[in-house]
């Protein structure tokens, strides 16, 4: 049997995916006695996809895998921090620093970039439509987008971000919750009767998983909704897929099963939409009665956020190439208002324009190598992230996010 287009871990860790040109660059500093050349690295972006004003910083916890047992020393801003990408000076704001040889972590920043760029734009996507559901329950649906190897960490990217669960099993084994899901129109259609299906699967599945049923593969939705109501005793939900041809108004059409199921006395029974939606869809059903969001491709498929590794200080002095800024900096973030700003000192008083003073919020996550703390778990980074987008959420009333 052959092998799937795949890396694997020792493929990564060998710096077989790297770029090439960073190999070659490592032999020419080796053949100059350049080995030891100790620099000062840091990670940033000039701006963020379509717009973005702020970006949710994920990927970080793999990077310190990665990099664990290199002589390296690894600052950053904690993985889950809504992050802004410059300062109003201009200078940007680095969330990672990477201190140390240059030959002793060079080979790794294609990996480190992929990691940090494709994580962060997922979770930013999903904190996106966090804020679009009113802080509403979120589930991520996007796996089957995107190539199976990265199932782990779109789960993963995805609840951090603020999704309250994912679909595959190994993505829900990584953050420590039960994965989540419905039934599919395939079983359906295998059966070949809505009714048949719904009392199938409440007489067939596990007494654990919860009773959810898809309604729209044959009947039209509200009474396909009461149907299931009458047939699954203790239904937790019914889920709504219509096809966007066929829906006409989705508002609409979630109001008014909404409506006919409480009207026989199901108010308990959730609503849970999906079907291609997006930030912009969520915000449009916010308060018409939908309980539950899931989200596949637009999460899944976030933009990657446009990261850069740029040296900024090679054995003591000041560098830069041209158009980046000088120097090994220090990330400042106001607690109020989470604007941020940079400086070349750690210990600098800088106020924020609300008045309030900014606090640095880099830490010390790698010395030589070594971990200098325990890692967080996934909902550690959660909780961060919610905590954050309430602030932004309270803040922004006009929910122009």
């Amino acid at each position: 049997m052959q092998s799937l287009f795949v890396a694997t871990e020792e493929d990564i860790r060998q710096g077989r995916t790297m770029d090439v040109y960073f190999q070659r660059s490592l032999a020419v500093l080796k053949a100059l006695d350049l080995e030891e050349i100790r620099v000062k690295a840091e990670f940033s972006a000039g701006s963020l996809p379509s717009d973005w004003p702020w970006a949710v910083i994920c990927g970080t916890e793999e990077v310190l895998r990665l990099m664990e047992g290199l002589p390296v020393d690894i600052y950053g801003v904690p993985e889950g921090t809504l992050w802004r990408p410059r300062s109003s000076r201009g200078p940007r704001i680095p969330f990672l620093n990477i201190e140390g040889s240059y030959c002793g972590f060079g080979e790794m920043e294609t990996s480190i970039l992929g990691m940090l760029c494709h994580s962060s734009g997922v979770a930013t996507k999903a904190a996106r439509c966090k804020l679009a559901a009113e802080m509403g329950h979120l589930m991520a649906f996007g796996n089957r987008r995107m190539h199976p190897a990265l199932a782990p960490m779109l789960d993963r990217s995805a609840y951090i971000g603020g999704c309250d669960g994912v679909a595959s099993p190994i993505g829900a084994d990584l953050i420590g919750e039960e994965a989540l899901g419905t039934v599919p129109h395939a079983l359906i259609l295998m059966i070949g009767d809505e009714v048949k299906a719904y009392q199938a699967f409440h007489d067939h599945s596990h007494s654990a998983v919860p009773r959810i049923v898809l309604v729209d593969t044959y009947s039209d939705e509200r009474f396909g909704a009461l149907e299931a109501c009458r047939v699954i005793p203790g239904l937790e939900g019914i889920r709504l897929d219509t096809p966007g041809s066929r829906r006409g108004s989705f508002r609409e059409l979630i109001q008014e099963v909404r409506w006919e199921m409480d009207m026989a006395s199901h108010q308990d029974v959730s609503i849970i939409a999906t079907g291609g939606l997006d930030e912009d869809s969520i915000r449009q059903l916010s308060g018409a009665g939908v309980d539950s969001f899931g989200v596949g491709t637009s999460i899944s498929n976030a933009p990657t956020v446009d990261f850069s590794m740029d040296l900024v200080e090679k054995e003591g002095e000041p560098i830069s190439k041209r158009g980046k800024f000088s120097g090994r900096k220090y990330p400042f973030r106001c607690p109020r208002c989470l604007l941020m700003d940079v400086s070349l000192d750690k210990d600098d008083e800088i106020h924020c324009q609300c008045g309030v003073a900014m606090e640095m919020i880099e830490v010390r996550m790698m010395e030589n190598g070594r971990r200098t703390s325990s890692a967080e778990s996934a909902q550690e980074i959660r909780n961060r992230v919610l905590r954050q987008l309430r602030i932004i959420h309270d803040i922004d009333s006009n929910h122009k996010i």
